[in-house]
Parts: C-alpha cells; sequence; structure tokens
C-alpha cells in the first residue's frame, strides 16, 4: 500500500455526506469531496505524518494523490508539498506545471502560485525567463493566473516591471479569473508600492473588475 492510499485510507475514515454535499455544491459539483473541512482536515494530515513520517519519494506521492477524486487529497498533496518546498529544485517546476494544468480550478492553483512557484522563482529567478515568460503566452488560463500571482508575497522584492508587463499583456482578457488575478497582484502589490500602482492604474486601461480590486486599499 502506498503513503497516498494510505492517506486514503485515513481521510476516508472521516468522511462526513452532509459537509461533503455542501462542499461540492460551493464548487458547482466539478468534484467529490469527503467532507473534511480545511481546519480538521489539517490536523489529520498532521497526525498522520507523526505516524508515516513525510514521504520518501515526494513527487510519486504528490502526483499519486493529484490522481484522487476526493478534493481534500489534493489539498493534503499541497499542505505536504509546502512542508517540503525547501527541498524543491528548478527542474521540479516541470513537475508541479502538472498540478497546475490538472483537475485545475483556483482552490489549488491559487495556493501552488504564490507558496510553490513564488518559491521556486525566488530561488531560482532564471525561471521566470525559462518557464513563467512560456505560461504567460500559454493558452491555459491557469497558467497565465499562476503566472501573475507568483509574487503575491513579494512585496519590496516584487519585480514591478514583469508584474505590470504580463498584466498589460492580460489586459484585454475576458476571462473572469485573469481579471480577478490581476486586480488581486495589483491590490497586493499596493500595500507595498500604492504610489507606484496607482499610477498604473491611472494610466492604463484595465477591466473594471481588475481595477476594482487593485484600488480596494487607495
Amino acid at each position: 500500500m502506498t503513503y497516498a492510499i494510505k492517506l486514503r485510507d485515513v481521510f476516508s475514515q472521516h468522511a462526513d455526506q452532509e459537509k461533503a454535499f455542501a462542499m461540492e455544491k460551493y464548487m458547482r459539483n466539478q468534484f467529490r469531496f469527503f467532507g473534511i473541512k480545511s481546519p480538521e482536515r489539517k490536523e489529520i494530515t498532521k497526525q498522520f505524518l507523526k505516524q508515516h513520517g513525510r514521504p520518501d519519494h515526494l513527487k510519486t506521492t504528490i502526483l499519486e494523490l493529484w490522481t484522487f477524486e476526493e478534493r481534500e487529497l489534493l489539498y493534503a498533496a499541497v499542505d505536504i508539498l509546502l512542508l517540503e518546498k525547501n527541498k524543491l529544485g528548478q527542474l521540479d517546476i516541470e513537475w508541479i506545471k502538472h498540478l497546475i494544468i490538472t483537475n485545475s480550478w483556483w482552490d489549488t492553483v491559487d495556493l501552488i502560485a504564490s507558496n510553490i512557484i513564488g518559491h521556486l522563482v525566488i530561488k531560482n529567478p532564471e525561471l521566470r525567463e525559462t518557464h513563467l515568460d512560456q505560461w504567460t503566452d500559454s493558452d491555459n488560463f491557469w497558467l497565465q493566473r499562476t503566472a501573475i500571482l507568483h509574487q503575491l508575497k513579494y512585496k519590496q522584492k516584487t519585480d514591478e516591471a514583469w508584474l505590470y508587463g504580463v498584466i498589460l499583456k492580460h489586459s484585454a482578457s475576458a476571462e473572469f479569473f485573469i481579471q480577478k488575478a490581476i486586480g488581486w497582484s495589483l491590490r497586493e502589490y499596493s500595500k507595498t508600492n500604492p504610489d507606484s500602482v496607482r499610477t498604473f492604474i491611472a494610466g492604463n486601461e484595465l477591466p473594471s473588475l481588475s481595477r476594482r480590486e487593485g484600488m480596494k486599499y487607495l
């Protein structure tokens, strides 16, 4: 029995059909759920890690967890990945990309964008040129969203020119998740450099949603 299957068995013991129904409805019935809320899921995962340790084969375990139908197992995969993120290197971005474009929705993509891809790019700035520049040109809007959001927690380390460049590249997008990502990235950066964001928004054509989100704290 693999590490991932053992974790799935533990999760299944905490299934709650009533909660699962509500969670599935919230996610537009796109995914199945055990019905385990976030605090409980984190505690179950914590206790599992105490008993079994961290996985010996991180990539294999995460990719296997990503194949399961129940969404909580994908969340657990991200929780484990966050614990192990300091072990990740440049080459790991290739299989992490698979997590972004497979079973995609904001609940997993956003965590990976700001916590995993953002971490990798801080450690390996060249990844922006070798990978994220290509993601911004991708037909997959989840890759586009990841590129826009990867600096979300950078604060003073934000590459402003790159951020504004990718925003302008997608400023005409009609995709809700791209417009929202643009606004979110501007809103977060406005906490660090409000004058710059105010000037950028005033001087460029942006979707009303992006503009409204970006101006929230200005």
